[in-house]
């Protein structure tokens, strides 16, 4: 197995599952026909592709009908925006100043063909409250999008009291609920998580982020809506092309494997993906308590050094900031080392600007300095305490 030890940017893709790899390219190679033949081999491969479906929706405790298979994260938050363009009368969306550029950027797309784009505003610690979306909504508005876990800061978002409030809206409005899609990748696996709270119309899954391969994603839908890109009818016509078999089974087996389920806000205390939740927090609070004595860091948001804001975090990323430092110079720092972590999202990498930490009030110079140290199922304590040092050694180096 490969050496990973120095591996701290989990957020932007996992190292890969080799068991449920190697099983999904067996799978694959068995059951190579394409799904949609009509003759044997394509139905035997149908059927393996069914039975994947069937996992994540057992996962997921969702039914069967609603899991559509995907070419990944991106494309499954996009669904949902793009199938607005199939109404006939344009209105209002609103989006979580937090969000994922494959929404945010989206939702752009949609302003420039004459929807109204609404932010939902974000408090300090980077968690867009029920309140702050009701007070977003408008008399046409559709669609509110707002992300489970954010991929910068591991601020959790309140997500079933966004799905109650917008029942609640709609019973004091007279008016159609609006919709609510929630971007769900930072949050499988890494979190309790219940996908069937009522209210979530939609939500969006990556494999790649869980230990599975790239290209691949989940697409979670209530309700059956028309979809604006049209072709061959895969996937129940909501994504056509041809499907993917080894990325199907692939992510169903890495959901089986890591999905953190939970019920009435409980997770059974004894389960493999409890027990590692529970630890990752413990650790995750011990490397903040570290690296904050060096006194020459800062944890974004500052307010989740308060053990009462703990459970509004993710266990699983950390966004700091040290005095300073460029974050870039950080990276670049801890990379010569073997050490790797990164400035934020990934699919931002290349641009200054952090629209997340703006939004939050962050000061300039913070954002200039911050960094993201993400991580997963397979850090060890002990790979997190040399990081520790390490990063002491890059501070001694760099002020």
């Amino acid at each position: 197995m490969r050496d990973i030890s120095g591996y701290f940017d989990w957020a932007a893709t996992a190292p890969t599952d080799n068991d449920i790899i190697q099983e999904s390219q067996d799978i694959a190679a068995d059951f190579f026909a394409n799904p949609s033949s009509q003759h044997k081999k394509g139905l035997e491969a149908k059927q393996k592709l069914s039975q994947a479906r069937q996992t994540v929706a057992n996962t997921l405790a969702v039914p069967i009908e609603t899991i559509f298979f995907t070419s990944g994260g991106t494309e499954a938050n996009h669904i949902p925006l793009l199938s607005l363009l199939r109404r006939p009368a344009k209105g209002s969306v609103v989006i979580s100043a937090i969000e994922h550029p494959s929404v945010r950027e989206q939702a752009e797309m949609l302003k420039h063909c004459g929807w109204k784009i609404i932010p939902a505003e974000v408090d300090t610690r980077g968690i867009v409250t029920a309140q702050a979306v009701e007070k977003a909504l408008a008399g046409d508005t559709v669609l509110v999008c707002v992300m489970a876990v954010n991929n910068e800061t591991g601020a959790i978002q309140p997500i079933y009291e966004i799905a109650d409030m917008l029942f609640r809206h709609a019973t004091q409005s007279g008016k159609r609920r609006v919709k609510l899609h929630v971007d769900c990748v930072q949050a499988a696996g890494k979190i309790p998580f219940a996908l069937n709270h009522k209210g979530i119309d939609s939500a969006a899954f990556s494999a790649h982020k869980i230990g599975g391969p790239r290209g691949i994603g989940i697409l979670y839908l209530s309700q059956k809506i028309d979809p604006f890109l049209k072709g061959g009818g895969q996937e129940s016509g909501i994504r056509s092309g041809t499907e993917n078999l080894y990325g199907a089974w692939a992510v169903a087996k890495c959901m089986e494997k890591y999905f953190i389920p939970c019920k009435n806000d409980k997770t059974p205390a004894d389960s493999p993906q409890a027990v590692r939740y529970n630890a990752q927090t413990k650790a995750t609070q011990k490397f903040m308590e570290q690296i904050l004595a060096t006194n020459k860091c800062k944890i974004i948001p500052e307010q989740r050094t308060s053990p009462s804001e703990s459970r509004n975090f993710s266990p699983w990323i950390v966004q700091a900031a040290f005095d300073g430092i460029p974050g870039e110079a950080m990276v670049r720092s801890l990379s010569e080392r073997g050490f790797y972590i990164s400035t934020g999202s990934a699919c931002s990498a290349k641009k200054l600007n952090r629209p997340v930490l703006e939004a939050m009030g962050i000061p300039k110079e913070d954002m200039t300095n911050a960094v993201r140290f993400s991580f997963g199922h397979r850090t060890e304590e002990r790979d997190m305490e040399r990081l520790v040092e390490v990063i002491k050694e890059v501070l001694v180096s760099l002020v």
